[in-house]
């Protein structure tokens, strides 16, 4: 698989976690497990948005399952995987933005309102990330970038140290995929930010353009995903 489509996948991750988080009162809807530590801050400082971070994880799991279990399904009606999950998490990202716009801002995180929004983009991010396990699993992860970033750093160390001369191709060609996705989490994260300051509640618009971009790049490859796997 081309890194064309992982780096997206990272640079719309970092995207909807950081839009996300400015705009739902300190969700995590990618990184889902950041929850605890904001959902601790929820509760000692008394902010909204409480029950969201405890919501997060269970749906999370809940849709990864499913996404598992309709994988299978797909494959044994031999009907495309990866195009399937792809487009639907499309439809989840437009969904969102579609809730954002109409009931957003949303200055308490707890309200039905700012739930179904959560959840909707927790669920599209869990599809992205069992995506990602399953079928582009050669790929650095798109959405959790400390264990790359610690990849990188441990690599780099060995390259400086020196490495046996038959894993340096390897080595490097590694370090390279991981840079590329570490960079393009932190630009996703950068211009949800500077959209959020500038246009607010409208940036959610972005997501589903760029899984639509996605989904096409999916589409051009023409490349043979093994969707059993």
């Amino acid at each position: 698989m081309k890194p064309k489509l992982p780096a997206l996948l990272s640079f719309n991750g970092g995207y909807v976690d950081t839009a996300g988080f400015l705009a739902l009162q300190g969700l995590f809807t990618a990184h889902v497990t950041g929850n605890f530590v904001t959902l601790g801050a929820s509760l000692v400082y008394g902010t909204s948005g409480a029950l969201a971070k405890l919501m997060a994880l269970p749906v999370f799991c809940c849709i990864v399952v499913l996404t598992r279990l309709l994988g299978y399904c797909l494959t044994r009606y031999k009907l495309p995987v990866l195009r399937t999950m792809l487009s639907i998490k499309l439809l989840l990202l437009s969904v969102a933005a579609v809730l954002a716009i109409s009931y957003g801002p949303f200055p308490d995180g707890d309200s039905w309102t700012a739930l179904v929004t959560g959840m909707v983009l927790v669920s599209a991010m869990a599809i992205q990330n069992a995506v990602h396990r399953i079928h582009l699993a050669t790929a650095p992860p798109t959405t959790l970038m400390t264990g790359t970033t610690t990849q990188i750093m441990i690599d780099f160390a060995d390259l400086l140290h020196g490495t046996e001369a038959d894993k340096i191709e390897g080595v490097r060609e590694r370090v390279k995929k991981m840079v590329l996705s570490v960079f393009a989490f932190a630009c996703g994260c950068g211009l949800a930010a500077a959209l959020y300051l500038i246009v607010q509640i409208d940036c959610f618009i972005v997501p589903p353009l760029l899984a639509l971009v996605a989904l096409l790049l999916r589409e051009a490859s023409g490349e043979q995903v093994n969707s059993s796997l």
